[in-house]
């Protein structure tokens, strides 16, 4: 089972609406219901949980946990904590957002752009040595590494601004463009 689906588990309504919400996000992030769900479990939580404690809590069979926690352990966006006179393994979860939200961005960099970029320009080579491909086909595989390229530049520079100004930028938002050439305020 998947899904939280027993009645009696120990989660109030709000937290079990937030589990719940959180995995039909993950879907339609890419990222397996399960997985999403035993994430935002040990979001919540105040105390580290083991596996056993979250396949009852989520209704889910251990083995679909134990993977599922593996995946989240490879994400980095929880840890093994280890609990005195307790062998079992217990994990929790990162909880400062703006570091969950850089570990996320990191891996998907990582599998998704990295990767584009890479493709992008092996195309770009090929296609201007072929006389075959049009200007045109040409310009737009151009632009999209431009455009790849340029998200990978960001990505960049928002690691190095230090975590208070990211928080500044982000409550300015679009603010920020009316100071560009040509912007609106």
């Amino acid at each position: 089972m998947t899904e939280i689906t027993d009645t009696t588990n120990k989660l109030p309504t709000p937290l079990e609406t937030f589990v719940l919400q959180w995995g039909d996000l993950g879907g339609q992030w890419g990222v397996n219901r399960s997985i999403s769900q035993i994430h935002a479990l040990l979001y919540l939580a105040e105390k580290p949980l083991t596996a056993e404690d979250i396949a009852e809590t989520l209704a889910m069979a251990r083995s679909n946990v134990s993977n599922s926690l593996k995946e989240l352990l490879a994400w980095n966006l929880i840890r093994r904590v280890p609990m005195r006179q307790d062998r079992r393994d217990h994990y929790e979860a990162e909880t400062d957002v703006w570091e969950i939200a850089a570990r996320i961005a990191a891996g998907r960099k990582q599998r998704e752009i990295d990767p584009a970029l890479t493709a992008l320009r092996s195309c770009i080579a090929a296609a201007d040595d072929d006389p075959g491909v049009s200007p045109v086909a040409r310009q737009r595989l151009h632009a999209m590494l431009d455009f790849t390229a340029a998200l990978d530049r960001w990505y960049g520079q928002m690691l190095s601004i230090p975590q208070g100004k990211r928080d500044m930028l982000l409550k300015l938002g679009a603010k920020i463009a009316s100071f560009l050439p040509g912007g609106k305020g």
